[in-house]
């Protein structure tokens, strides 16, 4: 699947916490309805038959949008299910060595929160970075909060496409303007939404300001 900075600008990562009465696969065709540009598969608690059943249902949906899927942290996950793509942090499998076992085909994401890991990552091969957090978030109670001269820093660094994340809202979305980053990654702005659809719709009105001004 094609993939450049675009994949960027509205970036979903999902989160099982708000289904509520919704599957989280109705609940990411919404995302897609809305327009997200690419979507990241994260769960942390489920086994691996449910986690790689999940991921096959998920990819296909993607597909049908024809929208990158990624899968957070798992290699095994990430190949079974013919995933587009692979997101790891700083404490997972590096890069290096996903590339090396997976081929150069796999997107290879990184989180990074410093130049410093920004070019080892993509040394490493990375296809994109992720950075943050850039303002407060409930999703990771641990995560510190960047400076966005940091993110501009980051962003100015490397020649990858890189995507803000972390307590990232509507109403925050402008303050990343100017910084070059090519997008942002929300979790509970998009599964957390009453209208999962029309807020997609509005958040990728305002990344796509942000990344123009």
């Amino acid at each position: 699947m094609k993939f450049d900075k675009n994949n960027m600008l509205l970036y979903a990562v999902t989160d099982r916490a708000w289904t509520g009465e919704t599957t989280l696969q109705e609940q990411v065709e919404q995302a897609l309805k809305g327009g997200v540009t690419c979507l990241q598969l994260r769960e942390k608690d489920l086994d691996a038959n449910a986690f790689l059943k999940e991921a096959d249902a998920i990819r296909a949906l993607c597909h049908q949008y024809d929208v990158p899927f990624i899968v957070n942290d798992s290699l095994d996950i990430a190949l079974a299910s013919q995933a587009d793509g692979i997101h790891v942090g700083q404490e997972d499998l590096p890069a290096a060595e996903i590339r090396k076992r997976a081929g150069k085909d796999l997107i290879v994401g990184v989180s990074v929160h410093n130049v410093q890991e920004a070019l080892q990552a993509v040394r490493d091969s990375a296809d994109y970075l992720g950075v943050g957090a850039m303002f407060s978030t409930s999703t990771k109670a641990d995560a510190q909060v960047l400076p966005m001269d940091t993110l501009r820093d980051i962003c100015d660094a490397v020649d990858v496409p890189v995507v803000a994340i972390g307590g990232i809202h509507a109403d925050n979305i402008p303050d990343l303007a100017g910084t070059g980053v090519d997008g942002v990654a929300l979790v509970s702005a998009i599964f957390g939404a009453e209208d999962i659809e029309q807020s997609c719709k509005e958040l990728y009105r305002l990344s796509e300001q942000m990344v123009k001004g």
